[in-house]
C-alpha cells in the first residue's frame, strides 16, 4: 500500500521495513501493520488535535506532571508553543502509560519505541495470526462474561493501584485475543490522585464493562465495584489482590457531589461549545 505521510520517517531511517495495511482509522489516530525485520507490529499515527475528537482534553490531563516550567506556562496561555506542548503531552501520555501498566502486569500491547511521534507496539492477534478482534465483534457466552468482566475488574484494580485510570474504557478499546481481554487506547490515561474527575472516570470504565457483560449475564448489572473500589483506594487498602464483593451500601444522607461536578463538566463544555461555533461563525 501506499506509505502513509506518517510512516514515511519510519521507513527512510529504518525504523519499520514495509507497510502492510491500514488497521484502523478513528478520531485520534490512525493505526497500520507494519513489518520490523522479522516481526509484525503496529504503528499508531496520531491525528492533530483539530482533526481529534476530543473536546474534553483539558479534563484528562489535570493532574499530569508537565515536563518542564516553561512548558506548563506555554499551556496556561494557550499560544502556538502551547498547543505544540499539549500536543506533545498527549501523544507522550499514552506511551508513559502503556510502559508503566506493562511493568504493573496490565494486560496491554507491549510497547517497542516511539519515533518522530509514531508509537511502535505489538500487534494483538487472534489464534489465526490476525489482528485481534474489539470486544464489541465478540459473541460472549454467559460464563465468558462472568469471567472476563472479574478479568476486567481486576486490570481496572492494578491500573488504579499504578496510579492511573484508562478514562474512556468500553468494549471498542479492549482487543481479545487468544488469552481473553487486551486494554488498548491510552492517550487520554487519567492521574488517580492528582485529577479531580478520577472517580467519575473510573466509575464509567466500571460500568461500562458491567453493561457490556451484563447483557450475557445480566446478574452483572447489580454489582458496584467503582464505589467499592474507590473506598479502597482512598484508604490506602487496594492492592491487585484485594477481594471484592460486587456490594457497596451507600449513605443516602451524603451529598451526590459527583452528580453536581458532571453537571458543572457539562454546562463548562457547552458554554466552550458555544464558543467555538461563535469564533467559526466569525472567521471570514
Amino acid at each position: 500500500m501506499k506509505i502513509p505521510k506518517g510512516l514515511q520517517p519510519l521507513i527512510d531511517d529504518g525504523m519499520i521495513d514495509s507497510v502492510v495495511s491500514r488497521l484502523r482509522s478513528g478520531k485520534e489516530a490512525s493505526v497500520f501493520v507494519v513489518t520490523c525485520g522479522d516481526e509484525i507490529r503496529c504503528a499508531k499515527v496520531y491525528k492533530d488535535a483539530n482533526h481529534r475528537g476530543f473536546h474534553k482534553l483539558a479534563q484528562y490531563q489535570e493532574g499530569r506532571k508537565t515536563r518542564s516550567s516553561r512548558d506548563a506556562r506555554a499551556m496556561g496561555k494557550r499560544g502556538r508553543h502551547g498547543r505544540k506542548v499539549q500536543e506533545t503531552e498527549w501523544k507522550n501520555a499514552e506511551v508513559d502509560a502503556l510502559f508503566c501498566l506493562a511493568g504493573a502486569g496490565v494486560r496491554v500491547p507491549t510497547p517497542h519505541l516511539v519515533y518522530e511521534g509514531v508509537l511502535l507496539m505489538e500487534l494483538v492477534q487472534d489464534p489465526e495470526g490476525n489482528p485481534a478482534p474489539r470486544l464489541n465483534d465478540v459473541a460472549i457466552t454467559a460464563e465468558q462474561a462472568r469471567t472476563w468482566h472479574a478479568f476486567m475488574i481486576g486490570q481496572i484494580v492494578r491500573m488504579l493501584c499504578a496510579g492511573l485510570i484508562h478514562g474512556d474504557l468500553s468494549e471498542f478499546n479492549v482487543l481479545v485475543d487468544a488469552n481473553g481481554p487486551v486494554i488498548i487506547d491510552l492517550p487520554q490515561a487519567v492521574n488517580a490522585s492528582g485529577n479531580n474527575n478520577a472517580f467519575r472516570m473510573l466509575e464509567r470504565d466500571v460500568n461500562n464493562m458491567r453493561a457490556t457483560f451484563g447483557v450475557s449475564a445480566p446478574e452483572l448489572l447489580a454489582t458496584e465495584f467503582a464505589h467499592e473500589i474507590w473506598k479502597l483506594y482512598e484508604t490506602g487498602e487496594l492492592t491487585p489482590e484485594s477481594v471484592l464483593s460486587g456490594r457497596f451500601a451507600h449513605d443516602p444522607t451524603a451529598p451526590d457531589v459527583a452528580g453536581v461536578l458532571q453537571h458543572i463538566e457539562e454546562e463548562r463544555f457547552e458554554a466552550a461549545e458555544r464558543q467555538r461555533r461563535r469564533d467559526a461563525a466569525e472567521v471570514p
